[in-house]
């Protein structure tokens, strides 16, 4: 399998550097409802997940959640709800949404006011090895320890700092040494949860967040990083050049790999601009099928424009799945699915090419193994199917492969049971 590693800026063969691929990806800051660019980031590192699981790999899939952060204050603040209350309840919804579009849970679904304590000791760590420093309660991360950072976006300095104002990390912060320098520590407001620390009663920046639970869950090199391409810079490369330093150990990350925009009339999905299309509404008009299937019609590394119309052709698309798929009701053993134990071999992939349906699944994994090639995949469903509703001698065996293969992609043309997500 060839994927796209943000950090080469190619593609590379990707195999495991042990015997479980190690899978992280960013989670959600629960603030808000889920909408469609956080379905399109999780439905992208879910089909991989599958995908790698198709060829035997383990995988043990971390997400973390952002439960301790500035949005969310500053949106419990506007509501008038107390800031866990709120990350709560729109955790609620997260999973629930999650669970009908039929995501893989996570091995791990840390929550990051669990893991402070372990954030605490990491910053101590890089202040005392010379990588941060501590200024009136608050610690830093610094950049020019790292002759690296930003290698992984390969931006200018002044577009780096741009970006900070855009996401309102101070560069003009007074106590920092360099403005790109990384907040990993402050003393919280008055009205703001507080945790022990060496600096005083506070609470840890983002960036630590994900440096720590990444490592405590995965180690200190990780197979495949993933989230949505806007947090190439500042969350990730912020991530890894702390981890690096913390370890000693490079790569933190063998590939980083991300999802690319989801638009609507011109601007980007987001819950600060309002303009969101979101999963519970489409779910309530459209099957969880037909969103992953016009999700993975477009390759993962594009942005994309939301289009109602593309989703219904999706959803006509899924229809004459299930009709053929209902063909034959027998269906293969399944290669997909919660993790298998540890010491569960790989499936040999020798075995995965034999019998009158040879063509078709080797066009399929030709798909995957090109940098996840979804809309290749779908269109060679969709050619099967309309192999099978034409009939033939195996069109038993070709509706059983189109079952299977389907579910490569995480679709249930059978009504195969879904998903149950882990207590939050």
């Amino acid at each position: 399998m060839q994927l796209y590693n943000t950090l080469s800026r190619r593609l590379e063969p990707f195999e495991p550097a042990g015997p479980v691929v190690r899978l992280y990806v960013c989670g959600v800051t629960p603030y808000d409802t889920t909408h469609l660019g956080h379905a399109r980031c999780y439905v992208v590192f879910d089909l991989l997940q599958r995908a790698l699981r198709y060829y035997g790999h383990r995988v043990r899939y971390i997400q973390n959640i952002t439960d301790i952060d500035d949005d969310i204050l500053r949106k419990a603040r506007e509501v008038g709800v107390p800031w866990d209350e709120l990350g709560n309840r729109w955790l609620a919804v997260y999973r629930a949404d999650v669970e009908a579009l039929n995501l893989l849970p996570p091995a791990v679904w840390p929550r990051a006011t669990r893991e402070i304590p372990a954030m605490v000791e990491i910053a101590q760590a890089l202040v005392a090895r010379g990588h941060a420093y501590v200024r009136e309660g608050h610690v830093y991360f610094r950049v020019r320890s790292a002759p690296d950072f930003g290698a992984l976006c390969g931006w200018s300095r002044a577009r780096m700092i741009a970006r900070l104002r855009e996401e309102r990390f101070d560069p003009d912060d007074p106590r920092k040494e360099d403005p790109l320098d990384i907040l990993m520590w402050q003393p919280s407001a008055p009205d703001e949860p507080a945790w022990p620390s060496p600096w005083g009663p506070g609470r840890p920046g983002w960036h630590i967040e994900c440096t720590t639970m990444a490592y405590r869950h995965l180690g200190p090199t990780i197979d495949i990083h993933g989230g949505g391409e806007d947090l190439i810079f500042s969350h990730h490369e912020s991530e890894r050049v702390q981890a690096e330093s913390f370890t000693g150990v490079r790569p933190f990350v063998r590939f980083w790999m991300y999802a690319g925009t989801v638009y609507f009339d011109g601007a980007k999905m987001s819950k600060s601009l309002g303009n969101l299309v979101l999963v519970r509404d489409l779910l309530r008009r459209y099957s969880a099928d037909a969103v992953r299937l016009y999700l993975a019609r477009c390759h993962y590394r594009q942005a994309f424009t939301w289009d109602e119309a593309q989703l219904a052709e999706a959803a006509a698309l899924v229809e004459q799945l299930r009709r053929a798929a209902a063909v034959e009701q027998a269906r293969t053993p399944a290669l997909v699915g919660a993790d298998p134990p540890a010491d569960d071999p790989p499936v040999p992939r020798a075995r995965l090419h034999d019998g009158p349906t040879a063509e078709y699944r080797a066009r399929f994994e030709a798909a995957l193994d090109a940098d996840l090639d979804t809309p290749a995949a779908v269109e060679l469903l969709a050619e099967l199917a309309s192999v099978i509703e034409r009939g033939g001698a195996h069109a038993g065996e070709q509706a059983a492969l189109l079952v299977e293969l389907s579910e490569v992609l995480g679709l249930r043309l059978l009504d195969q049971p879904g998903t149950r997500w882990p207590d939050y």
